[in-house]
Order: structure tokens, then sequence, then C-alpha cells
């Protein structure tokens, strides 16, 4: 049983998985070329097995022509989708106006697009598909703007599908391909003639699989690719799960048709570069920003539980593992800084993301992605957070989002991990590992979170037998809190490794309530009490840490409270001889002392003891030299004061001292009022500086609405491009088809006139203009006002309103004034949807069938007349106007002589004596023109030259318009020669 399209209904059947490859291709500007090279290029006489779903940007606005234009390129039978119809191979489906197109179970579905978001229906369908069909899924990319179809592909690659997208130079736009291709997941680059003969070989190796009937064991040939993997990439797969690196490398195997395992291994041996792409495939992970929504909004609902034991101003630390192309990392950074902005407690964030692969690592630092992003992000965190690039096709992380993630490459089953972690996201990596190292993986998780750190992984992952270690906040979206436990046993053994492995992991701070050791007891009573005060800085001065009372050397400037920087807060005294310690510790790497400084304090001067020691860095920024500051009070030194110089008396001295003291002075002043300057010239840049800030948000804002604009109008520009090709394609198709036409009336001869309802002339053939006066000029004019030269016919306007009026079609015969016949036929014009829009009106040239009818009736009659008359006792002949004898009874073969033949062959003049030949003729004139003549008594000749007198009684013959077309003549003879006559003949 099968609906009008010849489908088998949504029945049973739509919702078991097909068993056979389904293509979806996508397109929009330029795609019905590129839909046309395509089936074009499919190989004649065979069936390709496959089902054909098209998705290309078309206008709700337009009814598309693209079903009609598609099916003239292929045998294939063209569908337009529609609800609930299924999938079935050998056939092209193709996405109708105003809708986004899904399948399940093998069974299309259509919806009605109604979000704000620009509609993206190639990635929505991709994805459908890749979910639906898995490794059945084979994703096209053809001609089209826009980076549409990106994260469909990627959706594909991921279920194990292929995927294939149009060269650059063989595309009429080549955005969508040439995105697709930038994403690293297409198998084929080709132009779309070479497509299918590809298709159909990649679709024959992947039914046929690897024959592992032969050679070593499938597990031996594992185990050579995986050696084979590690040796040129440095990555082991050997723990991931079978069913996953299997159907991965079966693919590769159908993509390079290789039917063995032990050919494809030969092949990678041959090939490194099919290495990396093996290894790439491995690695193809489908990701999004806020994938799976109502996770993330669980995880947002944790997240005030995380930071409520934080101090003010702490870090908040993050690791996104198995991070991909960023998006994820970004989503934390999104999420996680607007609510450290909304509880305003000067929270500093860190996240840190790392993936094996370094394509991904790279895609993620530049930050930039398809103009698809927007499809999970609301209007406020897309305006907020990215920006829209030049050209509308992709949108950019803003610089302060994007410094909050630090990205870098690590393996997360073989580096070791990051340690002090708040949260740890690490989503859907699990599901394709083993047992064994899931467990350990989530054991190192729990090593890296700080107790009550969070763990955010994937929604068909859980922490399996490390639950001890964690508490489930959210079982759904599988959010998990580390536990208040110390470490497991396996966490202690990765802590020896990662000591003896030299990292450096600081000692983090005890568990909030739990009880200090002796050690840390005795290190902070050491601190307190014996370490003398101390700064430790960096080489510019900026202070990272003070100990102790500093008070007495260091004191904040008044002022802005900014960077604080260990001379700017240096005391009276103690600037110069700092900065020149600071100066000499950074250039020799050594410490540094200046004894006895003498520094103001509370209007008097101690003698200070300051050194400067160099300190190895080993926190965030490892290579940037740090170095700790002490004071102490002087101390006396060894032996007497030093010894004044012998040159300069006290007085002197004293003078000298005075003399300087007051050029210090001036210069103090005069530094002290350009610095004032300065600074009310800094406050002038800055307040300008906030002006054209300003004058920049706004003009940032508006263009922000400018490029949205812009998306619109290229979105409704994609789609009138679609429009205009389908169009494009039907007028060329109906300029054809009018010249057909144009050429077949034109041939056949036939007059043709078309009017419109008002009987105003529409159109017309080159024939009819024989019948009617007619030149280009009168297209528009009335019927009633032109001239026609038929004969004795006024009715043409009333019979073509009758027709119009009654729909009923109208024949009749009509003479031009050339006397040529015409069957004339006036019918409605009807259109395609029945709608009657005026009349057709054709003049057949039937001249030859109406004299063919006469001279027969006439021929007819003139039988009829013969067998009357043949029998009759009285001569009786019959001759046309001309004289010539049509009829010849025996009785005129009695009387005069002649027979039957030879009289056919003569005229009735030689019947007639010669001087009464032109009275005959004057007679034969008069008779034609009236109804008949009184008996006429004249005289005529026999064969032999006799005179017989006799009696004519002559009768017109009329045709059917009533002319004399030939005369019957009943002759009586009166004379003896006629009697003498018939006695001879008898």
């Amino acid at each position: 049983m099968t609906d009008e399209d010849g489908q088998n209904g949504a029945g049973a059947s739509a919702r078991s998985r097909p068993s056979f490859p389904i293509v979806g291709i996508g397109a929009s500007a330029g795609g019905l070329a590129a839909f046309e090279s395509f089936f074009s290029g499919m190989p004649a006489g065979r069936e390709p097995g496959m089902g054909f779903v098209l998705v290309q940007h078309l206008s709700p606005d337009h009814e598309s022509l693209l079903p009609e234009l598609v099916q003239r390129f292929t045998r294939m039978k063209v569908f337009e989708a529609k609800d609930g119809m299924p999938v079935l191979p050998n056939c092209v489906y193709i996405i109708p106006p105003g809708h986004d197109l899904a399948i399940l179970g093998g069974a299309l579905q259509l919806l009605v697009h109604a979000t704000a978001q620009p509609r993206r229906p190639i990635d929505f369908f991709f994805r459908s598909l890749a979910q639906d069909l898995g490794e059945l899924a084979i994703g096209i990319v053809l001609s089209g703007t826009g980076s549409d179809g990106t994260l469909g592909v990627r959706a594909i690659k991921a279920a194990g599908g292929m995927v294939m997208a149009q060269g650059s130079r063989s595309a009429q736009s080549h955005g969508m391909p040439s995105s697709a291709v930038a994403a690293g997941v297409v198998d084929y680059e080709l132009r779309a003639e070479e497509m299918p003969a590809r298709l159909l070989a990649f679709v024959t190796h992947s039914s046929r699989g690897p024959d592992a009937r032969s050679g070593p064991e499938p597990s031996a040939a594992l185990d050579k690719i995986f050696v084979l993997l590690r040796a040129q990439m440095g990555h082991d797969f050997s723990r991931y799960k079978p069913s996953t690196i299997g159907r991965r490398i079966a693919r590769r195997m159908a993509v390079q048709h290789i039917e063995e395992i032990e050919g494809y291994v030969a092949y990678l041996q041959q090939s490194p570069a099919e290495v990396v792409a093996l290894f790439n495939d491995l690695l193809i992970g489908v990701t999004s920003f806020f994938r799976d929504p109502e996770a993330f909004a669980a995880l947002e609902h944790a997240l005030p539980g995380l930071l409520a034991d934080k101090p003010p101003g702490a870090t908040v630390r993050l690791w996104s593992a198995a991070c991909s192309t960023g998006e994820e990392a970004y989503s934390l950074a999104i999420l996680v800084g607007e609510h450290v902005a909304s509880v305003a407690q000067g929270y500093k964030v860190q996240i840190f993301a790392t993936d094996i692969d370094g394509r991904a690592i790279a895609a993620a630092r530049a930050g930039v992605y398809p103009a698809s992003v927007v499809e999970h992000l609301s209007a406020e965190r897309l305006a907020r957070s990215f920006t829209l690039e030049p050209g509308g096709a992709s949108y950019r992380i803003k610089r302060p989002l994007r410094d909050l993630v630090v990205f870098s490459e690590q393996d997360i089953l073989q580096d070791p991990p990051f340690s002090r972690l708040d949260l740890v996201c690490c989503r859907n990596l699990l599901i394709y590992l083993d047992g064994e190292l899931q467990r350990e993986l989530v054991s190192r998780f729990a090593y890296a979170l700080n107790p009550g750190g969070l763990l955010f992984l994937g929604t068909s992952e859980t922490v399996g037998e490390a639950g001890l270690q964690f508490d489930t906040l959210d079982r759904k979206a599988k959010v998990f809190r580390r536990t208040q436990e110390g470490p497991t046993e396996r966490q202690m053994k990765w802590d020896r490794f990662s000591r003896r492995a030299s990292r450096v992991v600081a000692p983090s701070r005890a568990a909030p309530g739990a009880t200090p050791t002796v050690r840390e007891m005795c290190e902070a009573a050491l601190l307190q009490h014996v370490v003398p005060a101390s700064a430790l800085v960096k080489c510019n001065g900026e202070v990272l840490f003070l100990h102790g009372r500093t008070g007495m050397y260091l004191e904040p400037p008044p002022g802005e409270v900014g960077v604080s920087n260990v001379l700017a807060m240096a005391r009276e005294g103690l600037r110069a001889e700092l900065g020149t310690a600071l100066l000499l510790a950074a250039a020799g790497r050594e410490p540094v002392s200046r004894f006895a400084v003498r520094v103001k304090t509370n209007g008097d001067f101690t003698d200070v003891d300051v050194t400067v020691h160099p300190v190895l860095g080993t926190g965030a920024e490892p290579d940037v030299p740090l170095f700790l500051v002490t004071f102490a009070a002087a101390r006396p030194r060894d032996g007497a004061a030093p010894p004044q110089t012998s040159g300069d008396s006290d007085e002197e001295t004293a003078a000298r001292i005075a003399f300087l003291e007051h050029e210090l002075s001036a210069q103090e002043d005069t530094l002290r009022a350009t610095t004032q300057e300065l600074g009310t010239a800094n406050d002038d840049l800055k307040s300008s500086n906030e002006e054209m800030q300003s004058v920049n948000e706004e003009l940032q804002s508006a263009n922000e609405e400018l490029e949205t604009s812009k998306e619109e109008l290229q979105a409704t520009n994609e789609e009138l491009h679609s429009v205009n090709g389908e169009l494009q394609a039907r007028l060329v198709e109906l300029s054809r088809t009018s010249d057909d036409m144009s050429n077949l009336l034109a041939g056949t001869g036939i007059g043709t006139l078309f009017v419109d309802r008002q009987l105003r002339i529409l159109r017309f053939t080159p024939s009819i203009t024989r019948i009617i006066n007619l030149i280009p000029a009168d297209v528009g004019r009335p019927v009633a006002h032109l001239v026609s030269n038929l004969v004795g016919y006024v009715d043409l306007v009333a019979d073509t309103q009758a027709v119009l009026d009654t729909l009923m079609p109208r024949d009749v015969d009509v003479q031009a004034k050339d006397g040529r016949w015409f069957a004339m036929r006036i019918i409605p014009y009807r259109t395609l949807a029945n709608v009657i829009k005026g009349a057709v009106l054709t003049f057949v040239d039937i001249t030859e069938t109406v004299l063919v009818k006469e001279s027969l009736r006439k021929v007819n009659a003139l039988t009829r007349l013969a067998v009357v008359v043949r029998d009759a006792h009285d001569p009786i002949t019959v001759h046309d106007l001309s004289g010539r004898i049509l009829a010849w009874n025996r009785a005129a073969e009695r009387v005069y002589g002649w027979t039957e033949a030879e009289a056919l062959a003569m005229n009735v003049r030689d019947c007639i004596p010669e001087a009464l030949r032109d009275e005959a003729v004057a007679k034969v004139r008069e008779l034609s023109s009236a109804d008949g003549l009184a008996p006429l008594k004249t005289s005529r000749l026999t064969r032999t030259g006799a005179v017989v007198e006799v009696t004519l009684i002559s009768t017109p013959l009329l045709d059917e318009t009533g002319r004399t077309y030939a005369i019957a003549t009943t002759e009586r003879a009166t004379s003896p020669a006629a009697d003498r006559g018939e006695s001879r003949r008898s």
C-alpha cells in the first residue's frame, strides 16, 4: 500500500533504523548548479542503494521549484519531504520551504522554525542524521556562503560516518565547504561531479568490512596499529574501548578502499600521513557552547556552595580536561564569571584547558567560532562575550574572557594532573576508555580537587568505584562534590610519582577545622617570633607578600590604592638604598645588604639593616625572578665607627651637609611639583580616556547592531539567491518550451489566436495573418477592431464571447476572400490551475477537403442521375457549362449514333449544326442563370452528318450554393431522319 507519492505510509517500519546509508546534502547559494553536477555524475545503469536528502536554504515566502528541477538531473524518484515520510533507497527527498528537517527511525520529521535565531537547517538535519544513522550517516557540503553544516559534519564524523565537501575552486560560493574543511573533519574534498563515484566506492567497501579470517588475528593487527600510533604520535590508545577503535579504523579502511586489516597495517607503515589521519579520527569529538543546557543549569546551581567558604579575593581554579576546540572551557568561563561578578567578592578566575589534540588547542587559543555558536547562547551572553567578525560568518571571544583560560596540550592519561582545583570538567571522555582506566582517571580527578570541589562529567558517565570520594549533587546532570576524606592509596602513589618527576607541588593548607600537626605549629612559631619583617617582591618592586610588622619601614602611599610597590611604600631615607640593593641583586643574582640605613619613623630616625635575597620563582610564573627583602634593626658592627675624612674640619663637614640637605630639599620640592603636575595631567588624560571609551562603547554597540542587520540581510540574500537560481532554471526551461511551441505551431500551418477574457489579443501565430489582418502592434487590441478576410461570417466576436460564457467549444467552417476554406474552432483557455483566462481560436485550412467533398458530391449526383436516365426511352444528355458532355444514355446512342464512350469525349457543340452553335451557347448562358427553359425546337447532328429535328427540355443542375454547374437535356426527335436513324441503328 503506497500513498500518492509512491512512498510507504509511515507505519511500523518508520521506527526501524535503516540498514542502508542515507546521504545528507547541504547547499545554499549556487546549490542548484552543484546538485545538477552531483546527480549528473551518478554512474548510469546502477542504482546507488542509498537514500538522498537535500537541504538547501530556501525562502519561506516562495514555493520551491527544486523537486521539479532536480528530477531533470536524475532517474531516481524525487519527492518533497513530508512529515513522517520514510526514507527509501534510490530516492531523493527535498526539504520544503519554511521548515527544519530531522530524521527519526528512518522517517523524516518536519518542524516549523519558530525561534528568533537564524535558521541553520543543514546543521540541524546533519546532527539528527548522525544521531539516527550513526556510521551509516554520510554528509556532503556543497556550494554556499556562511558556515552552516560545519557543526553537523562534525557530529557525523564523531558518529563514525563519512564527510565530503565540494572543492572551493569548483564551488560558486565556497564559504560553507571551506568552513567544513577548516574544521578538519572532511574525508574527501572533490568536485561535485566526482563525488558519486567515490561515494559508491566508499559504501561498497564499508559494506564488506575488514576481512579478519586470514592472516593475524584482529587483536594482533590492532596492537600493531597502536604501536604505529604511539611511535609517530606519542600517544597510547591501547586502553580505549575496542569497539570505538574498531569503528574508526574500519571507517578509515573504507576511505582508503582497503578490505583487510593487515593491508591497512601495511599501508600505515608506508604512509605517515595516514597515521596522522587515523589519529585525528580517533580524537573526533562533538562539543558546543553550553552543550546539554540542563546539565550546565545544574552546575550553575552548585556554584554558590563551591564559593561559600572562599575568602574575598581568592582565586577560583578550574580544569577543563579534554576540552577539544575550547567551547566547553569558554562555557565554564562565562558561567563562573557571571556568578563571581554577581557575588562581588573580588574572586579571581583561572581556568586550565587541556587536550591531546594540538589542532584543537590551536583553534581554542584563536577563539574564533562559526556563526552557528549562537544556537545555544542567549542574546545577552552573545553580546557580552563575543564580537562578530567582518563578513558575519564567525564570532571571536572577547579579550577579557579569553584571558581567563590557559590552553595547553596534555595527555590526561600520562601527564601529571593539576592540583588545588575547585572544579574539574571532563565530559564524554570516560565513555571511550576501558573500566580500569576510568577508575584511575576518576581517582586522579579526586586527587586534583580541593575538598568540597566539584566534578562535572558527561550525562552517560559516572564516578563508579570512586564514589566514596564524591557526593552526588545531581545524578542526572552528573555533578559530584569531593568529600573531605583524605587521599586514597592510589592518590598517595600518584603523589610520590609526581614528586619523583620533580614536579613542584606547594603544600596545601590544612582543611578547615583540621588539627595542625606539630611541624606546622613549629613552623608557625618560627615565622612569628624569629623571622624578621620581610617583603616578597618582583624585580620591579611589586609586592607579592608581606610578613611580620613592616609598618616601621613601609607605609601605603597617598592616593588611590593600586598595585603595591615596595619603593613607593618605603619610608623616608629607605627608598634610595632599597632601590640600589634591588638593582644589584637582580644584576648579580646574589644577596645584597645595606647596613645602618637611616629611616625616618614617627619624626625620628632609626638605623635599619636591609638585605635583598634572590628567590627562585615557583608560583604561576616560575620564570619570573622574585626577591625577599628583610628589615631588621641595625646591629653594632665589630670595631670602631668609620673614621672621618682628615681633610675636612667638623664645621666644614656640617656646612657641606647643610648645603647638600638644602639642595636635596629643593630638588624634592621641584620633584613634588612635577609629580603634582603629572598627576593633574594624568587625571585629565584619564577623563578624556573615559569619554573616548564611552564613545567607543556606543560605536561598538551601533556596530554590533549593524552586524546583526547585515547577518539577517545575508541570510535573506542567500534565500533569494536560491530562489533566483531556481527561477533562472525555470526561465530557461520555459524559454525552450516556448521556442518549441512556436516552432510547432508555425510548422503545422494552423492559424492560432489567443485572446483574454476581454477579447483583447494576447498572441498569435504567423499563419493567421492570411485570415485576419494582424501585425505585432495589434497585441492588446480588441478583436472587434480588426478586419478579417472572411466572407459572409460576421459572428466572430459573438461566438468567442459565447464560448467564454458557456465554456462550450464552437466549430464553424468559414471561407476567406481568396476562396480558401477554414475549420474555425473556439475553445476556452485553461491554466494548470483550471482557471479560464481567455479563449483560443484556431483556423485549419480545409480547402482541399471542401473541394474533394464537392467533387464527390457532384460525381455522386451524376451517378445517381445516370442510373435514372440510362434506360429512359428518350435521349437524355448532361453537359457542364462549357459544353463538355457528362452523361449519354442508350436512347441517345440509338438516335445520334455515338456510343457513350465516344460522346463523353465530345463537346455538345459537336452535335449542333454550325449555323446554330452561337444561338445554342447563348441559350446555355441564359439557362445557367434561370430555373429552366420552355421546350425548345432545334436541330442536332448525327454521327453520319444527318440533321435531326428535336424538341429539347433543359433543366439546370444546382450545387449546395444554388449555382448551376451542369445542364440535363431530354431530347425528343420530331423528324423522319431520326426515325430512319433509329431504324438503321436497329
